[in-house]
């Protein structure tokens, strides 16, 4: 298999799953329990000005397959699918919602923000599958050897997170929950990772 059927093979196992999970919780949630706004969310005003940020985040994903080095697809494979797993039991178990501001200008950001509500759903909040999968894809783009790109993905990325609070898709407790499910499965993925790598052979020195 060529490394960029590879590629594309580790994004359609990671991300597919994340969209499978997140929409069979839509369809088998009962009524969602609002997630309140924190002093944080009355910060930063609301604007669908940063709605194309937000959106950047379906390049994000991608590109982070695309340019990760090849030993960490695996792990950002499982680590997504494990997020989706853990998201997707919350869901199911403790569905939420926002309370969603009314979106009366006729401006193109504003259409824009409108057509995604229609096909995006309106319960599956905490924890924030966006936070999870944003903090995941920078994590895997981000090298030592690598500072200015490091850099520039992880601005990228806090500025996703930024106007996934601007354009009120989440909140900041939500939003924080889903940093935390990415960090953790992360964690626990990268463990589960090293302890199954086999234990290189040391053959006998002849004297």
């Amino acid at each position: 298999m060529s490394p960029l059927a590879t590629r594309l093979r580790h994004l359609a196992l990671g991300w597919c799953s994340v969209g499978l999970v997140y929409g069979m919780c839509d369809w088998l949630q009962g009524v969602g329990t609002v997630v309140p706004e924190t002093a944080l969310d009355r910060a930063i005003p609301f604007s669908t000005s940063g709605i194309w940020l937000y959106l950047s985040f379906f390049a994000l994903i991608p590109l982070a397959y695309l340019l990760a080095d090849m030993p960490r697809l695996r792990w950002l494979e499982r680590a997504m699918q494990m997020s989706a797993l853990v998201s997707g039991a919350v869901f199911l178990l403790w569905p939420t919602t926002l309370h969603y501001p009314a979106l009366a200008d006729t401006s193109l950001p504003a259409s824009v923000q409108r057509m995604l509500i229609t096909v995006d759903s309106s319960q599956n909040c905490l924890p924030s599958l966006h936070g999870a999968l944003t903090l995941l894809s920078v994590w895997a783009l981000a090298d030592a050897r690598k500072p200015v790109r490091t850099l520039l993905m992880a601005a990228w990325g806090l500025g996703i997170l930024y106007a996934t609070i601007q354009t009120r898709r989440h909140v900041a407790l939500d939003l924080s929950a889903g940093v935390a499910v990415g960090v953790l499965c992360g964690v626990a993925i990268r463990q589960w990772l090293a302890r199954r790598a086999p234990v290189p052979s040391i053959e006998p020195v002849s004297i």
